[in-house]
C-alpha cells in the first residue's frame, strides 16, 4: 500500500514538473511560459521561432520579442518544436468553452496589458493572449494592439483555415476562418 501511494505521488510530481512553468525550445534556446488549461498544456506566449517565411508584426524585429512571429497557415503546420503541435479547431473551441464560453472567453484569455483603449483582459487562465495583428497575402500589416489571430490546424470545406479571434473592444472570443496565405500567430500545445 505504501509503495502504491509513493508511486502515485511520484508520478504526480513528475507530471507537474513535466508541465512546469516554462519550456525551452532546443532549436534556438528561447524559453516560453506554459500553462495547463483543462488537460491541455499550452504555450502562454506566441511562438517566436524564426523560419523562412515568418515575419515580425508590423515588419519590426522589436515586435517579435513582445508578440512573437507571424506565420502562414502552411508554415504553422510544422513550426512547433518537437513534442508540441498546432492546436486544431476542437482544441481552440474547448479552450473558449473552458474560459467561460464565447461571450466571456476573450476577457479570460487576454493579457492584462498591451491592448488598445482599455481592451485588456483579466488573464484568468494565464493564457496571456497579446494582439499581434496579422499580415495579409499582399504584405500589408494590420491589427497590432487591437486583435489576436491564433491559427488552428483545421481547414474549412472551402479551403480556408480556422483561427481563434480576440478583439480589444469585446470580452468575447470565437473561431473564424480566413485565407491560409495570411500570416498569423501560433500557440503550440503539448502532444498527448
Amino acid at each position: 500500500m505504501r509503495f502504491a501511494l509513493f508511486f502515485a505521488l511520484l508520478l504526480a510530481a513528475l507530471s507537474f514538473m513535466a508541465c512546469g512553468q516554462s519550456f525551452t525550445d532546443p532549436r534556438d534556446g528561447q524559453a516560453y511560459k506554459v500553462v495547463q488549461i483543462g488537460n491541455v498544456t499550452w504555450f502562454a506566449q506566441n511562438l517566436n521561432y524564426e523560419i523562412d517565411g515568418s515575419v515580425c508584426p508590423e515588419g519590426d524585429s522589436r515586435n517579435c520579442d513582445k508578440y512573437g512571429r507571424l506565420y502562414t497557415w502552411e508554415i504553422a503546420q510544422n513550426v512547433c518544436p518537437e513534442g508540441w503541435l498546432l492546436p486544431d479547431s476542437l482544441d481552440l473551441a474547448k479552450l473558449v468553452e473552458q474560459a467561460g464560453g464565447e461571450s466571456q472567453a476573450g476577457d479570460a484569455l487576454k493579457s492584462t496589458d498591451g491592448w488598445f483603449k482599455k481592451g485588456n483582459g483579466s488573464d484568468g487562465f494565464g493564457f496571456s493572449a497579446l494582439p499581434a495583428g496579422f499580415r495579409n497575402v499582399e504584405g500589408a500589416y494590420d491589427g497590432i494592439g487591437g486583435y489576436a489571430y491564433i491559427w488552428s490546424a483545421t481547414e474549412t470545406l472551402d479551403g480556408l483555415a480556422y483561427y481563434l479571434f480576440l478583439d480589444f473592444s469585446s470580452k468575447s472570443a470565437g473561431l473564424n476562418a480566413f485565407g491560409k496565405g495570411d500570416s498569423r500567430s501560433v500557440r503550440c500545445i503539448q502532444k498527448p
